[in-house]
């Protein structure tokens, strides 16, 4: 069954056990000891993800000194680092929880495509899921970075290549997900052609007709018709509406509307610095960020998001609970170098450390 609170109308929500019931604004927040339960209860659970996969390349020197050939930086070359990115890095987030994840997607034959493949199996990834595609190029990021102890990023060259799946990869994720059930499944979507939106009714089908299904689209969110919840920044969720919602104001009143127009459940607005929102048909929920302003690295941290997010829904908590444990992980990796992921003892620390749950949750209601 979905998570408790997931989307019940009012009155199916009287019918619902009292622990059951979406929580009113005028009730407390999850406690900590709550919250601490479910991250004991992530280990295990499988979650499903149709996803862009993507190689993180990182390139680390030390400045030399300005070339004579043209103005440019020479760097000592010092390392060089590669992490599954994209929606790998939301399926080793999954993994890193101490989640199942099955990984649905597409990799070329080439040495990146082996690479990824090979940075997932090492996590303990299915990676059975996986198709390798010939003539197809796996989409790299590469990041340049330079400096002393601390690095900064000085530019990015992306190889990308957009996949045309055909009936051989849609066979091959079918029978990956043959015999297989999960309460939830993620949608990665970075245009890259693995997560597209005509394979939703396939997806819902394959799981059936309880599972969750949750959305995380860079650019093309609103064609993603029959999903349950989604996760748009900031960023993406000004893209739908049309005008600026920085203001917290403006986003309180587009949120809803933002939510029925994608005809989903739940929408999760991240919001950097400033926290998240969550809307349901219930209402409104408001989180501050977890731990300072002064990041590390935002690289990849919305994939932590979805990946906590789902894997939270999957272990049993409720929307609002879910946010938290999302905005708590993603404090966490944002303090890191490089695209990063967290354990379950690292997210019980942050728990422990901070009594926010208690205090500064934020609740309208509908």
């Amino acid at each position: 069954m979905p998570p408790p609170g997931w989307g019940a109308s009012a009155s199916r929500a009287d019918d619902l056990p009292v622990e059951s019931r979406p929580m009113p604004p005028t009730e407390s927040a999850p406690s900590a000891e709550r919250l601490l339960e479910l991250v004991d209860g992530l280990a295990g659970r499988p979650v499903v993800m149709l996803a862009d996969l993507v190689l993180d390349v990182f390139i680390a020197g030390v400045p030399k000194r300005i070339s004579r050939e043209a103005p440019v930086l020479i760097l000592a070359f010092e390392e060089r680092t590669v992490t599954p990115g994209g929606g790998a890095n939301a399926v080793a987030n999954v993994a890193a929880l101490g989640g199942t994840p099955l990984p649905l997607g597409v990799v070329g034959d080439e040495p990146d495509g082996e690479a990824l493949r090979a940075l997932l199996a090492a996590r303990g990834v299915d990676v059975s899921g996986l198709v390798t595609k010939s003539g197809y190029r796996t989409p790299v990021k590469t990041r340049i970075l330079g400096g002393g102890a601390i690095k900064q990023q000085i530019v990015r060259y992306d190889v990308e290549d957009i996949v045309e799946l055909g009936e051989t990869e849609r066979a091959r994720f079918a029978e990956a997900l043959d015999g297989r059930s999960a309460p939830v499944a993620v949608l990665s979507d970075y245009g890259y052609g693995s997560a597209v939106p005509e394979l939703v009714p396939w997806l819902r089908e394959a799981l059936g007709p309880e599972a969750l299904l949750l959305c995380d689209s860079r650019y093309r969110l609103e064609r993603f018709a029959g999903i349950d919840a989604a996760t748009p920044n900031l960023e993406e969720a000004e893209a739908m509406a049309g005008r600026p919602l920085a203001d917290e104001a403006a986003l309180a009143a587009e949120g809803p509307r933002l939510r029925e127009r994608l005809g989903c459940r739940s929408l999760l607005v991240t919001r950097g610095s400033r926290g998240m929102s969550l809307f349901t048909a219930e209402g409104s929920a408001e989180v501050p960020v977890h731990g300072t302003e002064e990041v590390a690295d935002v690289t990849g941290a919305g994939d932590t998001v979805i990946g906590t997010f789902a894997l939270a829904l999957a272990a049993g908590a409720s929307p609002v609970e879910a946010m938290l444990l999302a905005d708590y992980a993603g404090g966490v990796v944002v303090m890191k170098r490089g695209t990063a992921t967290l354990d379950r003892g690292e997210l019980a620390e942050a728990i422990r450390a901070d009594p926010r749950p208690r205090e500064e949750l934020r609740w309208a209601r509908s």
